[in-house]
């Protein structure tokens, strides 16, 4: 036997084995990513957070961040100064070094116990009101926690919301902060999206190298049934000749038949959404960024613990209510050496409370001057240059609600800083709020083109065209479907042959 034909030979018989395991899962694989599409996997954004809380108001507000950091056991270690609501009344959020959190009531000064079963009751209603609720349980991790963000919040609190969405509320035991929102209808469409998609019944914790590995290895096997079966159907398909039944296909029997023909039509299409979710996985590192990461500590130049506006709570809110500003969260913030204050609304939206000689004024954005003097510090490298972007493009752009990049604000405009350091890195500042919202080296762009692109089709132009994009992803998807169909009939009619040789010999 040739090389030609041994090879083709053993193509064949690795598409035959590898697709008998493989064709379920992907065509489990495509039902779950069209659902993917329009139902996320759970996320509590920004905007849905802040809109449950209420309005601070001046008048009844509050304590300085001074005097909260005094009931501190760490204040010198703190990090973030945060002036927020729970359970409907303002807080200080303390987050020290160690990422642990120390709650002080804004308005008594006491520091706040753990969040026990009571206060999480009261933070459910809280944020979804004129409700009642039941406790479900305290858990460490579940399907819909394995994000590492929650890792400070754990143990977490489970209520069942009896709302008509029936939304169960996870909340923190550090702090007594909703922190995840899963209403009932959205479970279980996760049950068959993204739960079902990346494998999560594998899955079960945070960081597991075990459900790593298997999605990598089983990824790697269906690329190889992809492959071999592209190569399969070219090399039997009669470009120029018909087969002697008219076909240019040799197979008589329907499923056979189509099955080739899908896979000559959708087998690239299957080969690449499987590469480029194996590139999701990072495999042995391989878009880790090599250089420097952007040093956050020499950006801020200080620490809200040691470097305050010296402007009390009361000021601040007047003021900025005064610019017609509604504050719900209040942080104290320093950048390059100088503090200021970052506030938001209900709808995510921002203001920065700034010192100008002896005033302090309220603005939407930072003067692009002060946030290169900053930039000068993220890298320990030479800033090359640097580009105000008006509108999103293929790196910093935004996703919808139901990608898992849903919750990033990604504002404009924003300001990407290119350095001179050996991983080539790109830094994106947010210009409302002055902090770090994107950094790509070499390597984490060219992971952007292998996974985000091959496997979402992400360019703006695309988002953009929203419906276009979503249509065209659901039609290749049901031609994947129908390709692992037939090769489930095939897998299946395999199997009953082999199990009915074995009964008989």
């Amino acid at each position: 036997m040739s090389i030609v034909m041994r090879t083709k030979r053993y193509a064949f018989l690795i598409h035959r084995w590898t697709g008998v395991g493989m064709c379920l899962l992907m065509a489990l694989w495509f039902v779950s990513g069209i659902i993917m599409l329009f139902i996320g996997y759970p996320k509590l954004t920004p905007w849905e957070r802040l809109g449950a809380l209420p309005v601070i108001e001046d008048r009844a507000c509050c304590i300085t961040p001074d005097m909260a950091l005094s009931r501190s056991k760490a204040a010198a270690d703190v990090k973030e100064i945060v002036l927020t609501s729970i359970r409907n009344q303002p807080h200080y959020l303390l987050r020290e070094g160690s990422g642990d959190y120390t709650v002080v009531d804004a308005i008594s000064g006491n520091v706040q116990p753990k969040a026990d079963v009571t206060s999480a009751l009261a933070g459910a209603r809280a944020f979804i009101p004129h409700e009642s609720a039941e406790y479900v349980a305290s858990i460490h991790e579940d399907r819909w926690t394995h994000s590492r963000s929650l890792d400070p919040h754990r143990p977490l609190h489970v209520i069942q919301m009896n709302d008509p969405a029936s939304t169960r509320v996870y909340v923190s035991s550090s702090t007594g902060q909703v922190v995840l929102d899963v209403p009932n209808a959205e479970r279980l469409w996760n049950y068959v999206g993204a739960w079902l998609h990346w494998l999560y019944m594998l899955r079960s914790q945070a960081v597991d190298p075990a459900w790593t590995w298997s999605v990598i290895v089983i990824s790697a096997i269906g690329m190889v049934t992809a492959f071999t079966g592209i190569l399969n159907g070219i090399w039997r398909w009669r470009f120029a000749r018909p087969y002697k039944n008219g076909s240019k296909s040799p197979f008589r029997e329907v499923t056979m038949r189509w099955h080739h023909i899908l896979g000559l039509v959708f087998g690239a299409i299957l080969f690449t959404w499987i590469f480029s979710g194996l590139m999701s996985m990072n495999p042995v590192g391989i878009f880790d960024a090599k250089g420097a990461r952007p040093d956050i500590k020499s950006y801020q130049g200080g620490s809200p613990a040691v470097m305050r506006l010296q402007l009390n709570p009361v000021e601040a809110l007047s003021l900025l209510k005064a610019n017609g500003f509604l504050t719900r969260e209040l942080e104290w913030r320093v950048m390059n050496g100088k503090p200021f204050l970052l506030a938001r609304d209900g709808k995510a939206e921002t203001r920065l409370v700034l010192q100008t000689g002896n005033k302090y004024v309220v603005t939407d954005r930072w003067p692009e001057e002060e946030l290169m003097k900053a930039a000068a510090r993220l890298i320990p490298a030479p800033v090359l240059s640097h580009q105000k972007l008006e509108a999103y493009d293929a790196y910093y752009y935004k996703r919808g609600e139901a990608s898992m990049y849903g919750a990033n604000e990604r504002r404009l405009p924003a300001l990407r800083i290119v350095y001179g350091d050996p991983g080539k890195t790109w830094v994106h500042l947010d210009v409302r709020t002055g902090q770090v919202e994107l950094s790509m080296d070499q390597s984490q762009r060219l992971g952007r083109w292998f996974f985000n692109l091959l496997h979402s089709w992400d360019l703006p132009a695309m988002l953009n065209s929203k419906w276009l994009r979503e249509l065209t992803i659901a039609l290749l998807s049901l031609g994947g479907l129908l390709l692992s169909a037939t090769g489930l009939i095939i897998a299946f009619r395999r199997i009953s042959k082999w199990q009915a040789k074995s009964r008989l010999g």
